[in-house]
């Protein structure tokens, strides 16, 4: 599952090595995002839809679990789902995304961090942000990606102008924006947790693989995750931001075919 603001093409460097090592894989458009539906209203968007979004996607293809990998906002419903749904996930592999109660009490004791996630409240402003993220052809996403990355041509033109005709077709920037609009709408703190949900544990075998070099999200969210995750292997490459695949796209499937295998 990819993150905001990309489509399935996120894992296209990843894709192919994990098809010839044998595994059927399946990365979707998530909800809202490129081409896929793009149902009406914030409340649409709300975590519980996107897990059951995850679920659906397993028993459609007449599977009762699968090995789940996300990025960014892939990578927080991949955590959610493994949570909420633990019989749906048999291995799981996040990149670059938190786990829900580790972020909640990062965001309470870390000023670094609470500065960083500035950009979900800008979020929550009506119309604003659609504006800004298509200004200029896209300039905005163009410069996310493009500057936000350590590996001089991570993201190609091609890959950009890609990115950009995604993010374009109708009704796909609101539905992105709503994923943090429906979280803000479940609490204050813009996190996962209420109600205790985030502290249960994590029962997969997970791989967390964090690029070292992120704007928005500081390392120390890799630390201390025993305590929800007990069988946990977390990679750090200092070397590669939080658009870890294409940074290091051959290190990436490296780690996930070693988590598989």
């Amino acid at each position: 599952m990819h993150g905001f603001p990309e489509f399935w093409y996120a894992w296209h460097q990843q894709i192919p090595a994990l098809a010839e090592a044998g595994y059927r894989v399946v990365a979707p458009d998530m909800r809202g995002y490129n081409r896929s539906e793009k149902p009406a209203g914030v409340d649409a968007y709300h975590i519980d839809e996107l897990v059951s979004d995850v679920a659906g996607v397993v028993h459609a293809f007449d599977r009762d679990s699968a090995n789940v990998v996300g990025h960014d906002w892939g990578g927080l419903v991949a955590w959610q789902t493994a949570i909420d749904r633990p019989a749906v996930v048999d291995q799981l592999a996040v990149l670059n995304a938190p786990h829900p109660t580790k972020y909640e009490r990062t965001l309470r004791s870390n000023r670094a961090q609470l500065g960083k996630s500035w950009y979900v409240g800008f979020f929550q402003l009506p119309a604003l942000p659609e504006w800004v993220l298509g200004a200029r052809d896209f300039e905005a996403i163009e410069r996310m990606l493009g500057e936000g990355t350590v590996r001089d041509g991570a993201f190609s033109e091609t890959d950009l102008e890609r990115y950009k005709a995604a993010f374009a077709q109708p009704g796909a920037r609101t539905a992105a924006l709503n994923y943090y609009r429906a979280l803000a709408r479940r609490n204050a703190l813009l996190t996962l947790t209420q109600g205790g949900v985030g502290d249960l544990p994590v029962r997969a075998p997970t791989l967390l693989i964090w690029g070292e070099q992120d704007a928005a999200l500081d390392v120390s969210l890799t630390e201390g995750l025993q305590e929800w995750v007990p069988d946990i292997r977390v990679e750090r490459l200092p070397d590669a931001s939080h658009w870890v695949q294409f940074d290091a796209p051959e290190r990436v499937s490296e780690l996930l075919l070693e988590h598989l295998a």
